[in-house]
């Protein structure tokens, strides 16, 4: 194995934020799916008595990056909570209707 297949823990990632991505997308449903290769989540914005929702963002990933993903959800969730209080649980609204997918967890 060579010296480049090896992180480099003291290498750093820059990341660049484009001024319109910081303003980021509003969603209170997340619809996910997936399939043997990747996993799709469609964040949605669903408005009160509006029978129609728009995908704000789709994002595509590798099930090891879901995995990871929802290691870090489950982290900060922790950190959260341990800070501010437990999160309460909502009850989930009936959604009355069918986005074309088959049902998820969100």
């Amino acid at each position: 194995m060579s010296d480049q297949n090896i992180p480099n823990p003291e290498q750093q990632l820059n990341i660049e934020l484009s001024e319109e991505m910081a303003d980021g997308e509003y969603a209170n449903l997340a619809i996910i799916t997936h399939s043997f290769a990747e996993f799709v989540i469609d964040f949605v914005n669903v408005m009160p008595n509006v029978p129609k929702a728009k995908v704000k963002s789709r994002i595509v990933m590798t099930p090891q990056h879901a995995k990871r993903l929802m290691r870090a959800l489950i982290d900060n969730v922790k950190r959260f909570e341990a800070q501010h209080g437990n999160i309460k649980d909502q009850e989930t609204p009936a959604m009355p209707f069918n986005f074309g997918v088959p049902p998820a967890q969100a």
